[in-house]
């Protein structure tokens, strides 16, 4: 323990937890804005997140598909690109700019770089065609709106040329130039997803030019990215940070420094908070909450070091093997079991943890699962990347 540090506990963090990720009763939010600006990034690896991670802290989720799709489409208050980790996520549009600067454009030198080598070890075209192609289709996504990569195709055939890479090895494959192009285009900032093809659930997007933002320099946008997570996640560890925001470790250490972090005591280590932060938070003040978070929710994927709660017992049935979490049971700050939705749209779930729960948690969760069908609706979700104990509870 270091001299003069505060310790802050499991039970204090859990508490902490649920207040600033709107799971608390009195914490929930309005709109989604206010809950992506709480979490400051939503994961849309899996589209169907997004709505879910919205709907479980709003105080109407009633209203979630509807206002999600306002805010994504309509008002473009949020933005669904590329961020930390090559993750495609849901953030403030305010905040494009920032994620970008500290991270995409390292993201994106790489990608552009695969692609073109990639290419030359075809023998396809170089990248003086590949600028051709480039313009062409952002000149055609301009004229149109919103497109998907077969349409952009019509404009400019050239996107359908194909080329093989890796080859000889076990993950050989061949790839279409519009879906490689459009990628490092969405790790540039230049495009962003619009609209789905189907419903909120479905992976299928259109395309569309990206909202302008200011250039900002990389030390200042990663320390403001910072600052904000911490003020979100806080406290965290070095492991937790370099983890989250796929950084170099010099990179975190430069970014903890420039925004005067202080350090405190945590079961893991040292861990960081904002200044101003350092004040303890009794979990006695905190009102009992439960929830029934989405597979991947930035609340369960937001930690590297998660033993305070989620308990390494419940990890086989909950975590698919490329450690991606399923959907998840919480009471009290504490993942206790998971979920599933079956055929008929009933929401079941089942608690993992050893000591069972008490009937006030009980019935907090079941009013939780009431209030997540009476959203969804007949809307049938899948998470796209299925655990053990979800694929059992759906059968």
């Amino acid at each position: 323990m270091g001299a003069g540090r505060r310790y802050v506990g499991a039970a204090e963090r859990r508490a902490r937890l649920g207040v600033r990720h709107r799971l608390v009763g009195a914490a929930r939010a309005a709109g989604p804005e206010e809950v992506a600006d709480a979490l400051v990034a939503l994961h849309g690896t899996d589209p169907a997140t997004v709505y879910l991670a919205v709907g479980a802290r709003l105080r109407e989720p009633v209203k979630t598909v509807a206002e999600t799709e306002r805010a994504l489409y309509e008002d473009r208050t949020l933005v669904r690109m590329h961020g930390m980790r090559h993750t495609v996520f849901v953030f403030p549009a305010e905040l494009t700019g920032v994620v970008h600067a500290s991270t995409g454009r390292t993201v994106a030198a790489r990608e552009r770089a695969a692609l073109l080598r990639h290419m030359a070890e075809a023998g396809a075209p170089d990248a003086a065609w590949l600028a051709e192609v480039e313009a062409a289709t952002l000149a055609a996504l301009a004229r149109r709106g919103q497109a998907t990569a077969a349409e952009l195709a019509r404009d400019e055939p050239r996107l359908r040329e194909r080329f093989g890479y890796a080859a000889g090895k076990p993950y050989e494959g061949v790839h279409t130039v519009s879906t490689r192009l459009l990628k490092v285009l969405g790790t540039e900032g230049k495009v962003v997803r619009g609209r789905p093809l189907g419903s909120w659930t479905s992976g299928q997007f259109r395309w569309a030019l990206a909202p302008g933002h200011p250039e900002l320099d990389t030390g200042e946008a990663q320390a403001e990215l910072l600052r904000r997570w911490l003020t979100a996640c806080g406290p965290a560890t070095e492991a937790d940070l370099k983890w989250w925001t796929g950084w170099r470790v010099t990179e975190v250490r430069r970014a903890l420094a420039a925004i005067g972090v202080r350090e405190v005591d945590l079961d893991e280590g040292t861990g960081y908070v904002i200044a101003g932060d350092t004040g303890p938070v009794a979990p006695s003040a905190v009102e009992p909450w439960a929830a029934l978070l989405p597979a991947l929710d930035p609340t369960v994927m937001g930690w590297q070091q998660r033993d305070w709660y989620l308990s390494p017992g419940l990890r086989p049935a909950l975590v698919d093997r490329s450690g991606n979490i399923g959907p998840t049971v919480w009471w009290n700050g504490r993942v206790i079991g998971g979920w599933a939705q079956r055929p008929d749209g009933e929401i079941v779930w089942r608690v993992l943890a050893p000591e069972g729960v008490g009937r006030e948690a009980k019935a907090a969760i079941e009013r939780e699962a009431e209030r997540l069908r009476g959203w969804v609706g007949v809307t049938r979700v899948t998470p796209r990347f299925r655990t053990p104990l979800e694929r059992e509870l759906s059968a």
